[in-house]
Parts: C-alpha cells; structure tokens; sequence
C-alpha cells in the first residue's frame, strides 16, 4: 500500500469518526467466509456499517479526530473491525445475538456519545442502552400521563356536574 492510499485511508476513517458518534470495535477474526457473511448480513439488516480496519491507520485517524477516545486506541491490538450505527445499541444487540451461534465477535470496546466502554464484559451494559426513539417515547409517555389524568377528571367532572343539573331541573 503507497503512502498516499494510505493517507486517503486516514482521511476517510478520520472523516467516519468525526461523523458518527456510535462507534464500536470488535474483533471478528476466526470466523469463517460463511460466518463473516452472516454477520455482515445481521449487520446489514441491523443498520450498521461493518469494516475491517488496519490498527495503525484506525489509531492514527483516532489522534486526527476532534473527539477524545480515552483508552479506547490501547484496545488496538489484533484483528479489528469497526462497527459503526446510528443506534447505540444496535451493534451491541448483533455481536449479542450472533454470538447465539458462534463465540466471536468479541468486543474490544465502543464510543458511544462521548462515553468510552473497554472490554467485553460492557456488552450487556450495551445492549441495555436505549436508543433516542425509544427515549423519546418514554419522554412522551411521562409527559402524556398528568394531561391525561386531567382530562379524565374534568370529563367525570362535568359529567357529575351535568347529573346535578339535570335533577335540580326535574324537581
């Protein structure tokens, strides 16, 4: 590889990183043909970019890029495969789900709206995270519930009130 596919390289995984503030790295390595595409089918329906990167050129984007990855670039080591989602749990949900079958992908860690997960003992935590749809509707739920209650009153309310009404207009 010349020193200017190089460059384009960094330039292009610096430009992801920028991006994307969902970032999870896996090491995938061991798989078969049939299982890589499996999971890159699974990503694929999942909405996640699966890439194998060269650790060298990934940690010299991580230092050109304006976020700060913490210990995130000492976890490159090995095979490493970039997984990068619109959701925060979305990857975590596919390494979770295909390791049903297989004991890889093994997470090495992830960057998740400035928050940093090392190792594979986070996947859990991961996958509980909730995405900002899924907050949303919460926030929505809660914020429904006292105009609700309101309502409910005030139509039990008036319909208390329209039973006085029409006794004392019988009498």
């Amino acid at each position: 590889m010349t020193r200017e596919e190089k460059s384009q390289i960094i330039k292009d995984l610096t430009g992801r990183l920028t991006e994307n503030s969902i970032i999870y790295l896996a090491d995938i390595s061991g798989l078969d043909a049939s299982q890589t595409s499996n999971l890159r089918r699974a990503c694929f329906k999942a909405n996640v970019n699966l890439a194998v990167v060269k650790n060298s050129l990934l940690a010299k984007a991580m230092e050109k890029s304006d976020k700060e990855f913490g210990d995130l670039p000492d976890t490159l080591k090995g095979n490493t495969s970039i997984m990068i989602s619109e959701t925060g749990n979305a990857p975590a949900k596919v390494i979770k789900e295909f390791r049903k079958k297989s004991d890889k992908p093994i997470l090495k860690g992830a960057y998740i709206e400035e928050a940093i997960y090392i190792g594979d003992d986070q996947l859990n935590s991961l996958v509980n995270i909730k995405s900002k749809e899924e907050l949303i509707g919460d926030i929505i739920t809660i914020l429904q519930s006292p105009a609700k209650n309101v309502i409910s009153a005030l139509q039990s309310g008036g319909n208390k009130l329209s039973g006085i009404l029409t006794t004392l207009s019988e009498k």
